[in-house]
């Protein structure tokens, strides 16, 4: 009789745990608190499900922005073209869009967890859905107790942690795996939103709601230091800012917390200064007989102009031909340097992940067990690592439940 593992947590990283600990002869048991596996998974991707990145491995490790050297060992071990074939393996077609971003060639991310759920019955793994659980201690023979919320317990060899975070608490991700982790002597590093949306103080951009802004380059600056600039897509909600570029900030400015963050968009990256103003004269000439207030539709979207005339201090019903030099400039400097004042991230239930969690100090890297309880195993997003949009923090989730199911 092979040794008992419990998975606590049937998202990705469980799944893989799952599965690889299977096919290892051992006695695996899936505890899921939902009615089915892969909740998050479901949504990630627009419902699409980016699967992990196809890009080489040192750049994945670049795109992880919390503790990435710990993860050396998990992604060298099972890396995203390993997670590839076994999905294909299983029968999923898959896909490599911009970004090297890897989707199901059917664009549905059930699709993907049916394979996994392929994959673990092929491994025997007994998956327990519905199974809310409260308590996980050790009792003096070395072996875990896992007790439900229903008040039943099981014996297990090994436990392997693999509860997500604390973002989108409607999957299930409720942080119950730090409180498992604490009540074994872990300490939890301060749990974040990361990937998430932004509130901006200034009033206007609840005007601009649900206006969305392509190509335009945005970044974030703390004290004259500039300490994030990117270039893609962002769009205005009723709070403030999101988008692609938005939540990818968010990463870099969560560490700059507590201090003055001002947000700077350029509207018009691709022009400088100067081809920006000579543009605007050209504009200006083609409407001289018009008001200020109808003279910039070529140049900007149609809900962001009455913002932008009240920001620039021009009055709006002033004729072309009479604006300044002066005005022209401040209003180049305007669309090069549209300023906002960060308030704070939305909560963390809105975050795509929870930066924080074990701290990987007391993980070991290459098994993924616990440094301070035998037996005891960490994957996935309850560990204190975190990357940037683009399939990586899936990856994470795969290369470390891989690790534990691989050692436990």
């Amino acid at each position: 009789m092979g040794e008992r593992v419990a998975i606590i947590g049937g998202g990705p990283a469980g799944m893989i745990a799952a599965g690889t600990a299977g096919s290892r002869g051992k006695k695996v048991t899936l505890f899921e608190k939902n009615k089915k596996l892969g909740k998050k998974l479901f949504i990630t991707g627009k419902g699409r499900c980016n699967i992990t990145n196809y890009s080489d491995i040192e750049e994945l490790l670049e795109n992880v922005i919390v503790n990435n050297k710990f993860l050396y060992s998990a992604f060298y071990t099972f890396s995203n073209y390993d997670i590839i074939t076994l999905l294909n393996k299983y029968g999923l077609e898959t896909k490599i869009e911009r970004g090297n971003r890897v989707f199901p060639k059917s664009d549905k991310s059930s699709d993907v967890i049916k394979t996994f759920e392929k994959y673990l019955k092929d491994n025997n793994v007994d998956i327990q859905l519905n199974s809310d659980i409260v308590r996980i201690t050790k009792d003096d023979n070395n072996m875990f107790d896992v007790i439900l919320r229903n008040n039943k317990s099981y014996k297990f060899n090994k436990v392997i942690i693999s509860t997500g975070g604390k973002s989108y608490e409607q999957t299930g991700s409720t942080g119950d795996g730090f409180k498992f982790a604490e009540s074994f002597g872990h300490n939890i590093i301060n749990l974040k939103p990361a990937l998430v949306p932004c509130e901006i103080r200034e009033s206007w951009t609840k005007e601009l709601q649900g206006l969305s802004l392509r190509n335009i380059s945005i970044s974030a600056h703390t004290n004259e230091k500039k300490i994030f600039e990117e270039f893609g897509e962002m769009v205005f909600t009723h709070y403030g800012i999101s988008g692609p570029i938005v939540l990818t900030m968010s990463n870099y400015i969560n560490k700059y917390i507590g201090k003055d963050i001002h947000i700077s968009i350029d509207l018009k990256p691709a022009l400088d200064y100067d081809k920006l103003e000579r543009r605007i004269i050209k504009d200006f000439e083609k409407y001289s007989r018009k008001q200020f207030k109808n003279s910039l539709n070529d140049l900007l979207p149609q809900k962001i102009i009455p913002i932008i005339i009240k920001l620039s201090g021009i009055d709006e019903e002033k004729f072309v031909n009479q604006i300044t030099k002066e005005e022209r400039k401040s209003l180049v400097n305007l669309m090069k340097q549209l300023k906002m004042t960060f308030s704070k991230f939305r909560p963390l239930n809105e975050a795509i992940v929870t930066s924080g969690g074990v701290s990987t100090e007391e993980i070991d890297p290459s098994t993924m067990e616990s440094k301070l309880i035998d037996g005891l195993f960490f994957s996935g997003e309850v560990i204190d690592v975190d990357a940037l949009t683009g399939g990586y923090n899936l990856q994470i989730a795969y290369s470390t439940g891989y690790l534990a199911g691989l050692n436990c």
